[in-house]
């Protein structure tokens, strides 16, 4: 018998290579649309899709939530997840996965790129270049060998620059807080504040919580060592923009390069807008550190394996926010019961006990919980009555109820 295939919505240029990707376990019917759809138009498109792939622009709230009541997963194709409302989609039995390591390399190569011409002070001589003067004096250059590097934040992309960094013979130190183990001559700091009062150079690579919204605010900047350069290539609203242009414009530090910003256009027709432009030795660059043709096909295929997994196998492995289960391939003969549910006790045994007035086997069975929400994986063998699904969709707690067979 066909299999009908899935209807998977793909927006914001997502890369080629995520089509191969999706389709490798089935049938997917994948349609596109260029550019950042606004709300409206994305809710009217959303209608009867399976699956929404997105990267940063696309707003995924509650109300498009509502108006897809058909779509079972949501695949970030970037790194960050904060446009999508994660408990919104959770509570509605919508696991959201993203590709949180696909472009680590090229983030930091951007980053020690920058670190490079902000010290050789290159983007003060191109501008003079482009007003007719020639500015080949080496004061305020310096290599970068034997300058300090600080690094907030020691995950995948802080560990990757501080390997470059210290091969280009800098001293690396981070900060993070989670114990991490070094790498290259790497060393942490005992808190931040150290951190950013011994570094030459102080560069972000943290998410957006919280915790690290405003970190690096006046009063943190003005701690900076003076003649410092700080990098943000991370989130935009971890640094005070303002606060930033003021110690650039007084001379406090001597330059700094900024990827992303607390406020970017939605589109190429929209202008940019920052008290930074015009600073001196600067360094302003598109929220392009994952812009590169093999960080997107990585992204495309890592994003996009993700969610045939979960479509053809029901797998949630990196969900980011689902309860992890990784049931592997469906064996033959078997149907798999998919069953979010909230987190109260007897779900599994009542969910048992209507496997076994049908006369089914359970096979295998797999669950987890994480807070408020369950996911409970269930292979029966046996034929099944045709309201199974009802029945399942019955026992209190449930929030949604889905079935694999196998092929």
């Amino acid at each position: 018998m066909t299999q009908t295939a899935f209807d998977a919505l793909l927006v914001e240029n997502v890369h080629p290579d995520a089509d191969g990707a999706l389709t490798q376990c089935g049938p997917v019917a994948i349609r596109r649309l260029a550019g950042s759809p606004s709300p409206e138009a994305l809710r009217g498109e959303i209608a009867g899709a399976r699956i929404l792939g997105i990267r940063s622009r696309t707003q995924v709230d509650a109300p498009l939530l509502d108006a897809a009541p058909d779509l079972l997963a949501v695949g970030c194709f970037c790194i960050g997840t904060n446009q999508v409302d994660l408990a919104a989609a959770a509570a509605r039995g919508v696991p959201v996965f993203n590709a949180p390591f696909a472009n680590t390399r090229s983030v930091a190569e951007l980053t020690i790129a920058s670190v490079i011409m902000l010290m050789r002070r290159v983007p003060e001589k191109m501008a003079a270049i482009d007003r007719g003067e020639w500015l080949k004096s080496a004061d305020g250059c310096n290599e970068v060998r034997k300058k300090k590097l600080g690094i907030i934040g020691y995950g995948n992309i802080g560990a990757q620059l501080s390997v470059i960094a210290s091969a280009l013979g800098m001293h690396v130190y981070f900060y993070d807080i989670e114990p991490k183990l070094a790498h290259g001559n790497a060393r942490p700091t005992d808190s931040l504040d150290a951190l950013i009062a011994e570094c030459d150079v102080v560069t972000l690579h943290v998410p957006s919580t919280p915790r690290t919204r405003n970190l690096m605010n006046a009063e943190r900047i003005r701690a900076m060592k003076p003649g410092a350069f700080l990098i943000n290539q991370a989130r935009g609203d971890l640094v005070d923009v303002d606060a930033l242009a003021a110690a650039l414009r007084s001379g406090h530090l001597a330059g700094a390069a900024v990827d992303v910003f607390p406020v970017e256009p939605k589109s190429k027709e929209e202008r940019f807008e920052s008290p930074l432009i015009g600073c001196p030795n600067v360094i302003l660059t598109p929220h392009i550190g994952g812009s590169t043709l093999e960080a997107q096909a990585a992204i495309g295929l890592d994003a996009a394996t993700k969610l045939a997994r979960y479509l053809f196998e029901g797998a949630t492995s990196q969900s980011v926010n689902f309860p992890e289960v990784d049931p592997g391939p469906l064996q033959p003969g078997r149907t798999r019961i998919l069953a979010p549910h909230l987190n109260r006790p007897g779900y599994l045994r009542k969910l048992n006990n209507l496997a076994e007035e049908a006369g089914a086997n359970v096979a295998a069975q797999f669950l987890q919980t994480d807070g408020e929400l369950g996911y409970a994986v269930a292979d029966l063998e046996g034929e099944l009555p045709g309201d199974f699904l009802d029945r399942i969709r019955a026992i209190d707690g449930t929030i949604r109820a889905r079935a694999i067979r196998a092929r």
